[in-house]
């Protein structure tokens, strides 16, 4: 905690929120190591200390947002009770929160697309684990990857503006996809 009783963020985690602000507010064209570094009110120094490069701010912003996701799915599957079908839940319910609130990662992805194919190699292996995962997760492998192909789609749709569903339809949809990760469906 700092005097004022506020808890400080570490400056490798300021500077990847300065660059996630950038990357959404400007898009990964405007991403520069100097305007990453004022908004996170680093010097450029301080910047390349953490990450020597553009390429290796985009794979740590990547990589954030991949382990705050992965955190996410380990908080709801150490929660679900129901040891079948609980890896598909997560993942369902974590896709379903992320899409449509702001979506930094959707804006991320594209960015670093955009930026350097590779950066997304991380993310590429997180998915084939996650993949892994809900083939193996004690219910029928096709019915779990239908609902985590259909969770994708609508997080694509919010993502793009691809007339994702209102809210009490989204809300159906999440129903209807849970139902297929419980057993007996």
């Amino acid at each position: 905690m700092s005097k004022d009783g506020e808890e400080k963020i570490p400056k490798r985690m300021l500077i990847i929120l300065a660059a996630i602000e950038v990357m959404r507010e400007l898009g990964g064209e405007q991403l520069t190591l100097e305007l990453v570094a004022k908004r996170a009110g680093v010097s450029k120094g301080g910047l390349l200390y953490h990450f020597p490069g553009k390429e290796a701010l985009v794979n740590g912003v990547v990589e954030a947002l991949t382990n705050s996701f992965e955190a996410d799915l380990e908080k709801r599957i150490v929660a679900d009770p129901i040891s079948s079908g609980r890896w598909s839940r997560a993942y369902i319910e974590s896709t379903f929160d992320e899409a449509g609130v702001g979506n930094d990662v959707g804006t991320v992805l594209a960015s670093a697309l955009f930026l350097n194919p590779e950066s997304l190699n991380g993310i590429r292996h997180a998915y084939a684990e996650w993949q892994r995962n809900i083939e193996n997760d004690g219910l029928d492998p096709v019915q779990t990857t239908l609902a985590r192909l259909a969770a994708d789609g609508l997080w694509f749709a919010e993502m793009f503006g691809l007339a994702p569903p209102g809210k009490e339809l989204k809300q159906r949809v999440l129903e209807a996809l849970l139902q297929l990760t419980e057993e007996g469906n």
